[in-house]
């Protein structure tokens, strides 16, 4: 009975550990682009901090697909939606702010 009672536990405690991480691998934010490199599907933007991807105030690079650079210039105010995956941060929506 123990045995089960502490597999149930730590169960429990698993599934709370990964629920909040997954809800929080999407963000949307503000910020300044300060450089594309659209042949490497590459983009610098500096934001303020972004809590739900758990990222300080900072310049990151992000990865994003080309055709989402249409229009974007650097020193742009944009806002955008990025994802947090495989130890990679994504742009998946961006638009001028």
């Amino acid at each position: 009975m123990k045995k089960m009672l502490v597999a149930a536990v730590l169960g429990l405690a698993g599934l709370l550990a990964t629920g909040p991480v997954l809800a929080q691998n999407e963000a949307s934010a503000t910020g300044e682009v300060r450089r594309i490199q659209a042949e490497r599907g590459k983009i610098t933007i500096k934001h303020g901090p972004i809590i739900d991807l758990k990222l300080p105030a900072m310049t990151l690079i992000y990865n994003i697909n080309p055709g989402l650079l249409k229009d974007i210039q650097p020193g742009d105010s944009v806002k955008f939606r990025a994802l947090h995956q495989n130890d990679q941060y994504i742009i998946i929506e961006i638009r001028k702010d």
